[in-house]
Formats: structure tokens, C-alpha cells, sequence
């Protein structure tokens, strides 16, 4: 994995563009002044101390002093593991309080969007957590999850399994290579040969959840019991009809 792509992962755990940058240029360097620290991330300098300043209050980064100036160094990678439970532990303080408001004011349909990649899986963690001990149903024939959200998708398959979710998995049989579905998954086919779709079709609980794989992926939720037991049945004449 290069220095993009691991820099990519700690952006998406909470680290900001710079901060992620500097972590791992520390790692490269070593104890280094900011100066030097500066200049190997290329990062201006004021930036540089601003973001060191984050990378310390979250104790990635530790100082000491040298000659009267500070020598910055990164924390071992472990403590990220750390800094990340920390902030769940955050969450579960608030999460009750949240969810009470949430159930107050949420209404019995709904109609989410979700844009980019983080909100796909914003989708994927919805389906994680409503159909748990349950069933997702899914009509697919682009088998783009794999392509566009490759460090996530094993997380999502470990997940299912976890939780007990058995998926039901309709696509095109040239796409059953890039699946790599999880262990409570059924496969079946596409009677005959479609064309290729950018959208992936979802049902789970009272929900439908509509994944438009274009460049920045687009995805809406539909959140009524009605439509959702409507695709049910759709799916499960589909489903009958299906090659195994």
C-alpha cells in the first residue's frame, strides 16, 4: 500500500488533509523540527504548527526540547487504534440522548439523499444496522461495490456475517467474479443477458435504498413500509426466475 493510499485511509478515520500528511511524514523522518517537517510534507509553515498542534491534543505526536526549540515525534501507529476508541466512547455518551431526539421528530416516510462515497456508506452502515438478524434483498447487475469502495467493502461482508443478515443477491452472471460476497450470501442469476446498470437496488427492513454508481455515486433512501413489502414482492418474482 503507497503513501496516497494509506494517507487516503487516515483521512477517512479522522485525521485532516494536513494532519494525515505530517503522521506519516514523521514516521518517514523521525524526530524532526517543524521546520524540516514543514519542508518534507510540503506544507507552509504556519499550516505545519497549526496541524501539529491537532496531532498533539489528539496525542498522535509528542515534543521534547532540544537547544530551546521542540523536536516533534509521532506517536506508534497503535495509538490510533486508541484515539479511535476514544472517540466512539464519546459517541456512546451522547448516542442515547441522540436517538431519543431522533425518534421525536423522525417521520413514518422518508426520503433521504446521499452523495459521494462516504455517503454510500452512510447507506451501507444503514442496511448493517436495520436488517440485522434479517434479510437484504439485492438486484444488481453492475457489481460496482467492490470496484468503487474496495477498503470498505470487507468491513461490510464481516459485518453481515456478524450480524446475522442473510443476503439474497440477484446479478449478472459475467459480475460474480468482482462480488466477493460474504458468507451469508445467495447468489442467483439474471435469467437472460441484460445490459449493464449504474444502480443497485436494496431492500432491507421498511426500506429501499437506490445506489446510482456514476462518478461521485448518488443514493436515496426510501423509508416506507408499503413500498418496501411492493419491491419485496417484485424482487421475489425475480428471485423464482433466477438461474441458480
Amino acid at each position: 500500500m503507497d503513501f496516497e493510499q494509506i494517507r487516503e485511509i487516515l483521512k477517512n478515520v479522522g485525521l485532516g488533509h494536513n494532519e494525515s500528511k505530517i503522521y506519516l511524514t514523521l514516521i518517514r523522518l523521525g524526530p524532526s523540527m517543524a521546520g524540516r517537517i514543514a519542508k518534507e510534507s510540503n506544507i507552509d509553515r504556519s499550516a505545519c504548527y497549526d496541524s501539529l498542534k491537532a496531532l498533539l491534543k489528539k496525542g498522535l505526536v509528542s515534543y521534547s526540547i532540544e537547544a530551546n526549540r521542540k523536536k516533534f515525534a509521532a506517536a506508534n501507529p497503535s495509538r490510533l487504534k486508541q484515539y479511535l476508541k476514544e472517540k466512539e466512547d464519546l459517541i456512546d455518551t451522547v448516542l442515547p440522548n441522540l436517538s431519543n431526539m431522533f425518534k421525536s421528530k423522525e417521520d413514518k416516510s422518508q426520503v433521504n439523499m446521499f452523495k459521494g462515497l462516504k455517503g454510500i456508506k452512510t447507506v451501507f452502515d444503514d442496511i448493517i444496522k436495520e436488517a440485522k438478524n434479517d434479510e437484504n434483498l439485492v438486484i444488481d447487475s453492475s457489481g460496482k461495490f467492490g470496484e468503487k469502495m474496495p477498503y470498505y467493502l470487507p468491513h461490510f461482508n464481516k459485518a453481515l456475517d456478524k450480524n446475522k443478515i442473510r443476503v439474497r443477491h440477484i446479478v449478472r452472471r459475467d459480475k460474480e467474479k468482482e462480488l466477493h460476497p460474504s458468507k451469508t450470501t445467495d447468489l442467483r442469476f439474471f435469467p437472460r443477458t441484460i445490459g449493464e446498470q449504474t444502480i443497485t437496488t436494496n431492500i432491507y427492513a421498511d426500506k429501499i435504498a437506490l445506489i446510482l454508481w456514476t462518478d461521485v455515486p448518488e443514493a436515496v433512501i426510501i423509508k416506507n413500509k408499503a413500498a418496501a413489502e411492493a419491491y419485496k414482492n417484485y424482487f421475489e418474482i425475480l428471485w423464482k426466475s433466477s438461474n441458480k
